[in-house]
């Protein structure tokens, strides 16, 4: 039997034998404890041997579920992000209902990437999605139903927030929120107090935000208000754009 393909290890359409005794392993199994794996070292200390010996079994049993690292990758991203969380604004309640929908989207998402820093190295390039994956994008594409926009325009939002909230996430990678402010604050602190002078609007902006927020270290709320400063831009822009049609 041919080894099955990244696309039908994703969506389980592979053939597999009716008959015979009771698999080891199970190919749910292999590729959570891949995750764990990956949570704990970083992606690039994955191997199928490593793999394969946190299993306790042969590297070559592996291959029985997983012909190699590719798909396995493929299928550690689309459970790391796991299924859609979607939420819909109570009828009469809103009148932008598209906009809670994206924004919860975008955060759910956002703390899915930060839960798991490595699925950023695999949310890039053309791919096979998973159905996890799949589902995003359905329940993104689905909030902007009725609103005028062309599937096009539909398929670039969820591009715009995607982008947005990947970056955010690769910035704080592997740290959480007070430690990326704390290192930050320090870093900005040492550069200043050298060449402050030399760049005003940065030392401005710096102290300003330092000035709101007496008694804490500037910066501690960053990828918090960059995250939704920034999809409250893009929703905006939306907005702008639905208005225009609907008028």
């Amino acid at each position: 039997m041919p080894s099955p393909t990244t696309v039908e290890l994703l969506w389980g359409t592979q053939q597999r034998p009716k008959r015979g005794p009771k698999p080891a392993l199970t190919l749910a199994g292999i590729v959570a404890e891949a995750i764990a794996l990956a949570d704990a070292e970083g992606l690039a200390n994955l191997s199928m041997q490593r793999l394969a010996e946190r299993l306790g079994f042969t590297k070559m049993s592996l291959y029985r579920y997983v012909p190699g690292k590719e798909q396995l990758t493929a299928l550690m991203f689309d459970a790391a992000v796991g299924a859609p969380s979607k939420t819909v604004a109570p009828a009469g309640e809103s009148a932008e209902p598209w906009r809670e929908s994206l924004r919860h989207w975008a955060t759910t998402l956002f703390e899915r990437y930060c839960a798991h820093p490595w699925s950023l190295e695999l949310a890039v390039g053309i791919r096979p999605m998973g159905p996890n994956e799949m589902g995003w994008l359905e329940v993104a594409l689905a909030a902007l139903e009725g609103t005028g926009l062309t599937g096009p325009e539909r398929l670039d939002t969820v591009v715009l927030l995607n982008g947005h909230i990947r970056s955010l996430a690769q910035q704080a990678r592997g740290v959480t929120g007070g430690q990326l402010a704390e290192q930050v604050a320090q870093q900005f602190g040492e550069m200043m107090a050298a060449a402050g002078d030399s760049y005003p609007a940065v030392r401005a902006a710096f102290a300003e935000e330092a000035a709101a927020a007496p008694g804490s270290a500037p910066l501690a709320d960053d990828a918090g208000d960059a995250l939704h400063f920034g999809i409250s831009r893009i929703l905006d822009g939306l907005a702008a754009l639905i208005a225009e049609r609907a008028g």
